[in-house]
């Protein structure tokens, strides 16, 4: 595939004519069925606890995943913390977590008194690096949250292969990896539970809610009572054995995430195309580079395109000036995350929980780790391309994004 250089080179960031001039594929994407599905749930009445459209949500959503156990929650957040309860995460114990994923993978932790220890990530995947993971565990170590970050799996096998040596839980953050497969086992059933999220972006989606997968029936029974305020299930109604809170989904979302579930296949399946169309395309044009081919990864979920800007490819310019040229062509493109640590909220979180625990003295100042990958990719390199919904669009959608990617390129090469 070559993009060769059109009639209007000049770029529009300069004045020139942008290459996209039409939007990508509106979001989120919607018919009567799931118009019909809202009216059936309002018919119903059975709009609260115990109605049919969740439980038959996680029974569908079990089955698409060959999981045994599906338990629906209102967001994805809720279903880190469900999880980490129900593995017996509690306070002043340590989980794993990488600094370059979305703040609720590690206020999850402080939600439930755990201390969120970050490892660096991997500079090809901008997963869990194992070797970091490694290099973190400590006697405090409950846990490890690998994040299948923009839709791409982290390295699972060793990763669990880590835990069982140091006998840890696995949380699976696939809140960006609806569709996602490892050795064509779909992400969130290969660690000990999988969370997943369907906020507005997310690859299917109700606005918000989520999902915790697992399939062994005791970190199922835990999950089912603590999002159900602490209830027995076979129980009196008032009837509370343990400490829980009201995380229940509510039956409009669930009614329409069943329509949602139904598209996922293929909807999948054409993000993973054209998503592999696009990044081969990237690659040949040089100077974003793409997550690393994996063999083991069997589909990548695309909910977002992660490439490294390479400034010697552009002519030395920034990834701030590259970024705005291409937005002005009108394609998508952000620089991505911040460290997570260097956010004020896990700042103070964890400063204050570690002096509660006596681990600091009183006003010791947060110790900001030591993840130059993160900071690297964070500060200088990263960028999301594209979007999740965008991916569905056609191949013409995806060579208009190579077109304005190797248009700035030859730009740059020439100023």
């Amino acid at each position: 595939m070559t993009f060769e250089a059109g009639s209007e080179e000049k770029l529009a960031v300069d004045g020139g004519t942008p290459v996209r001039q039409q939007p990508f594929q509106a979001w989120p994407i919607w018919d009567e069925r799931e118009e019909q599905a809202l009216l059936r749930t309002l018919r119903s009445g059975l709009w609260g606890a115990g109605g049919e459209e969740t439980e038959l949500l996680e029974r569908e959503f079990a089955r698409w995943h060959s999981a045994h156990f599906a338990l629906t929650v209102p967001t994805g957040t809720a279903a880190l913390e469900v999880a980490l309860r129900a593995a017996g995460v509690s306070y002043g114990d340590e989980v794993i977590v990488p600094p370059y994923t979305f703040i609720a993978t590690a206020a999850a932790c402080l939600l439930v008194g755990a201390i969120p220890v970050f490892a660096d990530i991997d500079p090809e995947t901008c997963t869990l690096a194992p070797d970091a993971v490694a290099a973190t565990i400590t006697e405090r170590t409950r846990a490890i949250i690998p994040v299948h970050i923009g839709g791409y799996p982290a390295d699972m096998d060793r990763l669990v292969d880590l835990a069982r040596r140091h006998d840890l839980r696995v949380i699976e953050d696939a809140c960006q990896a609806q569709g996602a497969c490892w050795r064509d086992r779909p992400v969130g059933t290969i660690g000990n539970v999988g969370c997943f999220s369907f906020q507005s972006s997310k690859n299917i989606n109700a606005g918000e809610g989520g999902m915790v997968l697992t399939d062994d029936p005791e970190l199922a029974e835990r999950c089912w009572e603590f999002k159900n305020c602490g209830r027995v299930r076979d129980g009196a109604w008032y009837r509370h054995d343990s400490l829980g809170t009201n995380f229940r989904m509510a039956q409009f979302q669930a009614a329409v995430l069943r329509v949602q579930l139904s598209r996922m296949e293929e909807w999948a399946a054409r993000r993973a195309e054209n998503g592999d169309y696009l990044t081969a395309g990237l690659r040949e044009i040089g100077g974003l580079v793409p997550q690393r081919s994996d063999a083991r990864v069997t589909r990548h979920a695309y909910h977002l395109v992660i490439v490294r800007y390479q400034p010697e490819a552009f002519g030395g310019w920034s990834r701030e000036r590259f970024t705005a040229a291409l937005q002005a062509e009108g394609i998508p493109a952000t620089r991505g995350y911040v460290p997570l640590y260097c956010t004020g909220g896990i700042q103070t979180g964890t400063q204050k929980l570690r002096q509660a625990l006596k681990l600091d003295p009183a006003g010791t100042p947060y110790v900001v780790p030591d993840c130059p990958v993160t900071e690297k990719v964070c500060d200088e390199e990263g960028i999301w391309l594209g979007s999740q919904s965008a991916l569905l669009g056609t191949r013409a959608d995806m060579d208009d994004i190579l077109k304005a990617v190797a248009k700035i390129r030859r730009a740059a090469q020439t100023t």
